[in-house]
């Protein structure tokens, strides 16, 4: 069973900047997609930055521009490089990955509370 663990939550000042970090337990060369999904208290959970095989990475206008997705091959990782933070950033982030076998995950998400 592939999993994911999240880390670099917590709490921070708006303007301020964090990373967060997704460690896969096999090797993500494997992956087809890796993304950063968030979910706010009370609202659905949307999708924030995605890497894929194919093409430039996506993210959302809500973030674009101040956020940044990259992989780490040799440490396994996907890394979310959070700049220029807001209070409307405050959610608990998740790593979400689809192999080439098919295989969908989740991590069991971070939380970011940033403060005003």
């Amino acid at each position: 069973q592939v999993q994911l663990v999240e880390s670099g939550g917590g709490l921070v000042q708006a303007g301020g900047s964090l990373m967060l970090s997704c460690a896969a337990s096999q090797n993500i060369e494997s992956f087809n997609f890796m993304a950063w999904y968030r979910q706010a208290p009370g609202e659905q959970r949307e999708l924030v930055a995605r890497w894929t095989r194919i093409g430039s990475p996506y993210y959302s206008d809500s973030i674009k521009g101040r956020f940044t997705i990259s992989r780490d091959n040799a440490k396994d990782t996907i890394n979310l490089q959070m700049n220029s933070v807001k209070p409307e950033d405050t959610a608990v982030y998740y790593c979400h990955a689809g192999d080439t076998s098919g295989g969908n995950y989740w991590g069991q998400g971070t939380l970011l509370i940033v403060s005003s």
